[in-house]
């Protein structure tokens, strides 16, 4: 699943790309990835609209618009955004929707079909729900554990809550319990406030990492160029089920928590 550096990736790339263009037309050959209103609909709001610039609020990627209004795009589990300068549309399968811009377009390639697009006539209303940037300054320590010992479920599924954290997903948050040798099971309020600060550490750590390497492609993530992301080949516990631990060297252990598949060392990560 695209998290926050993939999403990230993508808007470093497209930002600069379709600052002051204009969206001549949708073409959607799945009309169910409209969300909130109908294709025809979002067609009216948003044909003939200037993109005045393209943002990121958690996994959500944010095509600001000259009327105000935003079009936003999620990618879930399997959605890339592929840049197109001529010629569209391309030969790649999976095509959901095509937004054409005066100069160039974009397609959104979704196999699984669980992304979606909606018009937000307020971005912030459309928002609210989400909880901070961790990589934003005043996510800090404090904030961090204030949010943490508000829950008494395991520290995985909490991290994972977009409305606790925005951003983070199973990869990212399994490679920062594993850099801060916290337990994937802890009850997050549990957690000491050296355990929180090399928690923040973490998670800043490996996202930043993942944004530089260009996120993860270890599915059916691409950047927009068509190429993949190198990530992957910076993890050190996520998808390395049935491995070993680089730091210690015994057997990774994987079990599911509320759903979700999670790798951990059972040595470094003590309960």
């Amino acid at each position: 699943m695209p998290e926050l550096p993939e999403v990230e990736t993508v808007r470093a790339a497209l930002a600069p790309k379709v600052a002051g263009l204009a969206i001549t037309g949708l073409e959607f050959t799945w009309p169910k990835a409209v969300h909130g209103t109908t294709a025809e609909a979002m067609k009216n709001e948003v044909v003939g609209r200037h993109i005045t610039g393209l943002g990121r609020r958690g996994k959500f990627l944010l095509f600001r618009l000259d009327n105000g209004k935003t079009l936003a795009v999620h990618l879930k589990m399997s959605g890339a955004l592929l840049w197109m300068e001529r010629g569209c549309r391309s030969n790649q399968p999976y095509i959901r929707t095509v937004i054409y811009l005066d100069k160039g377009c974009i397609e959104f390639r979704d196999p699984r079909k669980f992304g979606g697009l909606w018009l937000a006539e307020s971005e912030d209303d459309f928002l609210a729900k989400l909880g901070p940037e961790p990589l934003e300054k005043i996510f800090t320590s404090q904030v961090l554990a204030g949010i943490l010992r508000k829950h008494s479920a395991p520290v995985k599924p909490v991290l994972l809550d977009q409305t606790v954290l925005a951003g983070m997903g199973n990869m990212y948050t399994d490679e920062a319990l594993f850099e801060a040798r916290i337990h994937p099971m802890k009850k997050a309020r549990d957690l000491g406030d050296e355990e929180i600060r090399r928690l923040l550490r973490a998670i800043r750590l490996v996202l930043r990492r993942g944004i530089e390497a260009g996120g993860a492609s270890v599915s059916t993530y691409i950047r927009p160029d068509g190429s993949k992301g190198n990530s992957q080949d910076q993890f050190k516990v996520a998808h390395k089920r049935g491995g070993s631990c680089p730091r210690c060297g015994l057997p990774l252990q994987y079990l599911k928590i509320r759903g979700r598949g999670t790798v951990f060392c059972p040595k470094c990560q003590r309960l």
